[in-house]
């Protein structure tokens, strides 16, 4: 059985209408488009990196003054220590307790 032979007609058959060519203004306008669309891809994409790094070092400004928060908490903690007000009271404040017999209690 001999192969089949294909004709392929790149011409139309009289009578019919090939595909219309788009008018070339409909091109530059799609051409502008799809440039538009690109420049626009990239300033969003160069935007949203300029925005990451500065997001990166308010991060890293944030840890900072978290690690400065906890030390100044950790000094106000030993300033404040019951042992420490009794000490500068008594030495260097010159303050003592009083003794029982000096001591009255109010009553309403």
């Amino acid at each position: 059985m001999p192969a089949p032979i294909f004709i392929c007609n790149t011409r139309p058959a009289a009578g019919e209408r090939g595909a219309a060519m788009p008018s070339p203004l409909v091109v530059a306008s799609l051409l502008t488009l799809i440039l538009g669309s690109a420049f626009a891809v990239i300033q969003s994409s160069h935007e949203c990196r300029k925005l990451y790094t500065v997001l990166q070092q308010l991060e890293a400004d944030q840890w900072h003054l978290q690690e400065d928060y906890g030390r100044l908490l950790l000094e106000q903690s030993t300033w404040a220590s019951h042992y420490r007000v009794e000490r500068v009271a008594t030495r260097e404040l010159n303050m003592q307790a009083p003794v029982l017999t000096e001591r009255k209690v109010v009553r309403p």
